[in-house]
């Protein structure tokens, strides 16, 4: 296929702070995607480059162009084929730099780029200069396949005591999402009697969002244990390197506390280490981090952030309210099913998913809230105001704490969006401030 050696026009939205991502092919299409392959070959010198896809409609194609673009400016390609990202974070250690296909939770028109050099997660707004660039082919690299998967399956059980996940009846929701080729190869190795849902990839997502957390996703899952009667449920993103839990009641448990039921697991067998958290996150997460004896890193939101929180300050874990887990395991990178694997062990003892649940969800705590607002920066300097009798901390947005209740909020990095979280020591205070709150934004 021919390529047009020049880009007139690209949408300079799609390059995100931590990848690149847009609709396909208004946004991101295959002359695009061409030149990021040369782009990046260019930007990171590198001569071998794992590539890897998820199972989205426009996967294919977006592969075959990228590919060409790195091929034709002299490096050489190993395709994976269709995996999960964590494969990629796995696999590009052995070479100079990894690329995976996903849009990840975004809806089935989307797809995007993740970059990888050795520790380094290349930012998509690092590639808008060197996409914009002429570049001279070279002599053309290679194109070899790679099966990712006997490497990838020691790695994660490396680390994992598997031996003491016991006999546990669990209902899997892939999303017909890359969990769907990841977990029986996982979950076929453990003593398990597995009700699987929508494991069949089908890159339209027909039966529901790739966001776990878009309204109804979790429908299905917990429909399933309750009526299985099932120990648990997860269900996955489109990529699978954010999981959620569902406990045995089909309850659904949001991700700061799935963080502590992972925190207390790994502090237990590396005492002292530091656990990363995001801002937004219950304050119940550094209390308990602090009583178990390992030491909080607060964090701004975003996957990258609580990353590099976790080089800098010897962490072992980290996490966020969307389902992402990072294990220093696993190069410091997310892995969705290392989180399903230490869950499994978690859930395996004498107590009910419910009960350990409701021992580390002391305070009543709403799901982030979002604001349609032009003037961002006006109105959270209004907030500040009106709010500057509590203790401030301008971190991610802006944090109030009170005695009882505290919030944030916080602009979005490529939306016309502010995003309000608040927490309470009660769910009838919870309610009168987030009514309090609406009514100051909207005003």
């Amino acid at each position: 296929m021919c390529y047009n050696r020049f880009i007139m026009e690209i949408n300079n939205s799609i390059f995100k702070s931590y990848d690149i991502r847009g609709v396909y092919p208004k946004d991101l299409n295959e002359e695009l995607a061409y030149r990021l392959g040369q782009a990046f070959v260019e930007y990171t010198e590198a001569k071998k480059i794992v590539v890897g896809r998820d199972a989205r409609m426009s996967s294919d194609s977006l592969f075959k162009a990228l590919t060409d673009g790195i091929l034709d400016q002299g490096a050489d390609v190993l395709d994976l084929g269709l995996i999960p990202t964590e494969c990629i974070y796995y696999a590009s250690r052995d070479y100079d730099a990894g690329i995976m296909i996903t849009a990840s939770h975004n809806p089935k028109e989307y797809n995007g780029l993740k970059m990888i050099k050795g520790d380094e997660i290349i930012r998509g707004k690092d590639m808008i200069e060197p996409v914009l660039k002429e570049y001279n082919t070279r002599e053309r690299g290679k194109m070899e396949t790679m099966d990712v998967w006997p490497g990838f399956l020691e790695h994660v059980f490396k680390n994992i005591d598997e031996d003491k996940i016991k006999p546990l009846k669990v209902v899997v929701d892939a999303g017909n999402g890359m969990a769907g080729r990841a977990a029986p190869k996982i979950l076929e190795k453990l003593p398990l009697d597995i009700i699987p849902l929508n494991f069949e990839l089908n890159g339209a997502f027909p039966a529901r969002s790739p966001n776990p957390l878009a309204e109804g996703a979790a429908e299905a899952v917990k429909t399933a244990v309750e009526k299985e009667k099932a120990d648990c449920g997860f269900l996955f993103d489109g990529d699978a390197d954010r999981i959620f839990l569902v406990d045995e009641k089909g309850n659904f448990t949001r991700g700061d506390v799935t963080l502590l039921l992972l925190a207390k697991y790994l502090l237990e067998k590396y005492p002292g280490k530091g656990v990363a958290y995001n801002i937004i996150c219950s304050k119940a997460v550094p209390e308990f981090i602090k009583k178990w004896g390992g030491k909080p890193i607060k964090t701004p939101v975003g996957s990258v952030n609580v990353r590099q929180a976790m080089i800098d300050n010897d962490g072992i874990l980290g996490g966020e309210v969307s389902g992402h887990f990072a294990f220093k395991d696993n190069f410091y990178s997310d892995s969705g099913l290392m989180a399903l694997l230490i869950l499994l062990i978690v859930l395996s003892g004498k107590k009910k998913a419910s009960e350990l649940i409701s021992e580390l969800s002391p305070y009543a705590k709403s799901p982030e809230i979002n604001f349609k607002i032009e003037d961002k920066e006006g109105v959270l300097n209004k907030i500040k105001e009106k709010y500057s009798d509590g203790k401030q901390e301008l971190m991610d947005g802006v944090t109030v704490e009170y005695e009882n209740w505290w919030f944030n909020l916080r602009p979005s990095n490529t939306e016309p969006l502010l995003r309000l979280t608040v927490e309470a020591e009660t769910e009838s205070l919870l309610e009168e401030k987030i009514a309090q709150l609406e009514k100051d934004i909207r005003e």
